[in-house]
């Protein structure tokens, strides 16, 4: 409470500062209600904080102030901006990202606002009345999940207007035939409603519009697909919607298209060969319907990042994407490819996502005589393929970002739009971590570094050299032909999380030194042909006893299994335990049998003394 008191004295004493930028710095608290004092600000950014209560409207009360930040921080309502006395010199808000939910903001609050060109009022719940106006000169419009489910009419207006963004609504219907008669517009994202077609014909963005930005993804659109070739465009976002049909050619003449994303769609047929005029940064076509060899003169040499995985594609990998130098992020997954495995791509120099699984790939993952190194890559996934043969000893050596504490960014293609910076799309990968898939996207990339050689035909020891991989979390190497032991070296890699190494031919015991592995969670030795007793260290013998199972050699917990000194001396007890319940119970048996007789014996005696005794006599008498 002290160091908030005194950032609001210290905010009321500035009455001379022009610009207070305190953005991103994890302060909290509220801010002093009398914000007019500050006479000469002109700037103030404190935005990416913690700050809570209401946005005192003196802000708006202050003549000089151009930009006001306060997005992404915890005000809430009810929201003001109050009776300006003076005309407003304010060009740019931003109060996007707050709490003012459930509270409803009318959009005609910012009208008085005469010289507003950049107003971002994400998250929002915005109400929009059909006569609301805003000032003409507003370019950047953010209107991200705001509750809106109508198309806002008032933008037909907005004739200044550079960038909009109505993504994440509740729009339906159709989209309006003037929002392409915005002679400015350059940025369109209307992603993430319920957009299922056009207004017009079906060629309706027309006319020699030049958008760099078309992000129409998360929708129901269908066909036709709504592109004409006078179109030009830098970047085009169309996945997850239900185009099917052939990929237009008139995408082919979109001369400055940098970007294609069309993802998740029904599109089938083969890659159009006119792609060679395209001179593309991202194609991402992945989960589609497409077919036939990717053609090589498609693949442009400025590509950094190639999605193609979960199609139809068959043939070989195209040997042109040797000529891309930049290429970072490299999926096929999931299609019909019939290759030997491209050591060719240790060739690239930015390589840090490689992922072949499921296809038909064949033969050795290394050529004789040649060290392969993969000095960035960070995810490795060859999995499900028909990789055979003997891996060298030092396969691993030259992997250098597995071995050591590396920090490569993935770079993210950014676009300008009035002086603003953004990034605007993330890579994904699906992989598989202690036993479940799941889906890498965005910053995930940067953090896990993983190998996934599964389900394939590899045999021999597994490499020595796999120790040098210090900064592995996931390693799968299961169902596959590898024999000999388990390498000790493994217990180098500190950062390992999830280990699979089942369904092979490994033999001998478990090192006990994996128990280190303190970050280890989830490990998996079934179905091989180890033996010995299970290492008795809290990593191991917290996991479950499938984990184990199918090594007839192996035993002790977590499995019911004893081992060989143990079932000895249980066998020993149990035998001594034995021969002591078999004395006493004779012990007991001849009691039983004892006591009864002596007092038989006792009772015939009595009756032959007392009532026979001569007879008796006589035949002691005979045996004396």
């Amino acid at each position: 409470m002290g160091n908030l008191n005194r950032l609001t004295d210290m905010l009321l004493k500035l009455s001379s500062v022009t610009w207070i930028d305190l953005g991103d710095n994890q302060l909290k608290g509220m801010l002093p209600s009398n914000m007019s004092s500050l006479s000469k600000l002109e700037a103030f950014d404190i935005s990416g904080n913690s700050f809570s209560g209401t946005i005192p409207s003196s802000l708006f009360m202050i003549p000089s102030l151009i930009l006001l930040h306060l997005g992404r921080n915890d005000f809430s309502g009810p929201f003001e901006i109050g009776n300006i006395s003076s005309p407003s010199n304010l060009q740019l808000l931003n109060i996007g990202r707050n709490n003012f939910n459930p509270d409803i903001v009318d959009l005609s609050i910012f009208s008085p606002l005469l010289s507003l060109g950049y107003l971002d009022v994400s998250g929002i719940n915005l109400k929009i009345s059909s006569t609301v106006s805003l000032p003409s000169p507003i370019e950047y419009l953010g209107l991200l999940s705001c509750n809106i489910s109508e198309f806002p009419k008032f933008l037909r207006n907005q004739t200044s207007l550079e960038y909009l963004d109505i993504s994440a609504n509740q729009i339906e219907g159709q989209v309006p035939e003037w929002l392409w008669s915005l002679p400015e517009l350059r940025y369109v994202n209307i992603s993430h409603n319920s957009f299922n077609g056009f207004e017009g014909p079906a060629d309706v963005i027309q006319g020699g519009r030049e958008l760099l930005v078309l992000d129409i993804s998360s929708n129901i659109f269908q066909d036709p697909f709504p592109l004409l070739p006078v179109v030009s465009m830098n970047y085009l976002f169309s996945s997850n919607n239900r185009f099917s049909g052939e990929i237009p050619k008139t995408i082919c003449e979109l001369d400055n298209l940098r970007i294609l994303v069309l993802s998740n769609n029904n599109f089938s047929g083969s890659i159009p060969r006119c792609f060679e005029n395209l001179h593309l940064y991202v194609l991402h076509l992945r989960n589609n319907n497409l077919s036939g060899i990717f053609p090589e003169e498609a693949i442009s040499h400025h590509l950094q990042s190639f999605d193609v995985g979960h199609n139809l594609f068959s043939g070989e990998l195209p040997k042109s994407l040797i000529n891309c130098s930049d290429i970072e992020f490299l999926n096929v997954e999931d299609n019909r490819i019939n290759d030997t495995f491209p050591s060719w791509l240790e060739l690239l120099p930015n390589l840090q996502i490689l992922v072949l699984r499921s296809n038909e790939f064949y033969g050795p993952i290394f050529s004789p005589g040649d060290s392969l190194s993969f000095s960035r890559l960070r995810i490795f996934d060859i999995s499900e393929n028909r990789f055979t043969g003997v891996l060298p000893s030092d396969y691993f050596v030259g992997w250098s970002v597995m071995s050591s504490v590396v920090d490569i960014d993935g770079r993210i293609i950014q676009y300008t739009v009035t002086g603003i910076d953004r990034d605007f799309y993330h890579k994904s990968v699906a992989l598989i971590n202690k036993g479940l898939k799941m889906e890498l996207v965005g910053s995930g990339f940067t953090i896990y570094k993983t190998i996934d050689v599964s389900g394939n035909r590899l045999e021999g020891d597994i490499p020595e050299s796999i120790g040098l991989l210090k900064e592995v979390i996931v390693l799968s190497m299961s169902n596959n032909a590898f024999t000999g032991h388990i390498p000790p070296s493994l217990s180098n890699l500190s950062n390992l999380q999830s280990l699979d190494l089942s369904q092979n031919r490994l033999s001998g015991s478990i090192p006990g030194e994996l128990g280190k592995l303190t970050f280890l969670e989830w490990m998996n030795f079934s179905h091989n042909r180890l033996e010995g007793p299970i290492p008795e260290t809290t990593q191991i013998q917290t996991q479950d006893s499938s984990s184990f199972t199918e090594n007839p050699g192996l035993c002790g917990a977590p499995l019911l299994k004893k081992c060989g000194g143990e079932e000895e001396a249980t066998k020993q007890e149990q035998d001594e335990d034995k021969e002591e319940e078999d004395q006493v119970f004779s012990w007991i048996a001849a009691a039983i049998g004892y006591v009864p007789g002596v007092v038989c014996g006792l009772t015939i005696g009595h009756i032959l003394v007392s009532h026979k005794r001569d007879w008796f006599m006589r035949i002691v008498s005979f045996f004396t």
